[in-house]
């Protein structure tokens, strides 16, 4: 295959050559790689300076990029690993380029993970996380990170699919992206359980065609319990916008409160925190010293993120105008009148015209005219 050399942060590889002629350049070469994916790496990076667990394992290495990053601009002994000859190949010689401490292992993922138990687990495969929670759930002793790129069954535009993989119904509306994110950390939390294990969302986004959870993992039938107990329900009526959080393993038959409509419901999904505001505060310290290529969108993310309230949905103000037929004010403006009402109000990282609140739809409607 011809190779060519390519740098992230510190790092510089070899990855084959693509077909950028082609809808999908990452599948035109023989080993898989995305260059749109670099943020995503980019804050694995950041991430793991602050965390620094002694073990790393990157489950599904392809050219080995992330482990090898992990390796060299972390230092932290990482495993990388794939199935694949072709990548291990390709692994192995920029192992011996750049990070000569990585070790690499040919092996199916599943089966490493039920053999061997690693400080963090990583698991970033194409498509969903789903077939490897199982052994993740097991073989992480600290933290687990999770990306998932199958965006349309988690967020409820191909229904049935996500709940066969997430055992969980998203509800395909405005708020959606946040959905398919609190769908997968549920699905974590309900794969962590089986082992007498909790988890605690460290840093958790949605962006483009992905999402990234990182997970700190604890164990014992008490952590699980605590973390179970995040587990519940979004109600949200389809006619007025309103909704309305309800925790718990079986949802209960509620009514709108603003227009006695029925509510749709979407569940089980995680209805905690996502993130851990101290860790983000650090990230940002820590990123200027990281010389990330992204550093600018990082920046962006995780100051939108350490500002970002923890409800488990969010109002699009522009379809809330479209339902009242206003013409709105700037979102600013918005969340500063809602502040000044007395409301928690926060811009929201998934997109630039969503708002989060603990307003209700009244006080929501008279601050954006």
């Amino acid at each position: 295959m011809k190779l060519v050399e390519i740098k992230e942060g510190k790092t510089a590889f070899l990855i084959p050559e693509q077909d950028e002629a082609t809808n999908f350049p990452p599948g035109s070469a023989p080993v898989f790689f995305n260059k749109r994916m670099a943020i995503n790496r980019d804050l694995t990076v950041l991430i793991l300076k602050c965390l620094q667990p002694e073990t790393y394992l990157d489950a599904m290495g392809a050219t080995g990029a992330r482990g090898l990053r992990v390796s060299k601009e972390c230092g932290i002994k990482a495993t990388i690993c794939d199935k694949d000859t072709d990548s291990i190949t390709l692994i192995k010689y920029n192992r011996d380029r750049c990070c000569k401490e990585a070790e690499v292992v040919e092996c199916d993922a599943n089966v490493l993970m039920h053999q061997r138990r690693f400080d963090a687990v990583d698991i970033d495969p194409f498509g969903s996380p789903a077939p490897f929670m199982n052994s993740a759930a097991a073989s992480a002793k600290k933290y687990l990170f999770l990306t998932a790129t199958d965006t349309a069954p988690l967020c409820g535009a191909h229904l049935k699919a996500g709940i066969r993989r997430y055992f969980s119904k998203p509800l395909n509306n405005e708020y959606h992206s946040e959905t398919g994110l609190r769908v997968l950390l549920g699905y974590a939390a309900r794969e962590c359980a089986k082992y007498d294990r909790g988890i605690e969302p460290l840093f958790c986004y949605a962006r483009e065609h992905f999402v990234r959870v990182h997970l700190r993992v604890t164990g014992g039938a008490g952590r699980a319990d605590k973390a179970l107990a995040n587990l519940g329900y979004v109600h949200h009526c389809n006619s007025c916008g309103f909704r309305t959080e309800q925790k718990g393993i079986l949802p209960e038959t509620i009514r709108c409160s603003e227009c006695g409509g029925k509510l749709a419901v979407s569940g089980p999904v995680w209805l905690g925190p996502i993130n851990d505001k101290e860790l983000i505060a650090e990230m940002l310290e820590k990123l200027p010293e990281a010389e990330l290529d992204n550093q600018i969108k990082i920046e962006k993310l995780l100051t939108t993120l350490g500002e970002e309230l923890d409800t488990s949905t969010f109002y699009d103000y522009h379809v809330l105008s479209r339902l009242w037929k206003v013409s709105p004010k700037s979102i600013d403006d918005v969340i500063e009148s809602l502040k000044e009402k007395g409301y928690a109000a926060s811009r929201v990282h998934y997109c630039g015209t969503g708002l989060k609140t603990d307003a209700p739809l009244a006080a929501i409607k008279e601050s954006l005219t």
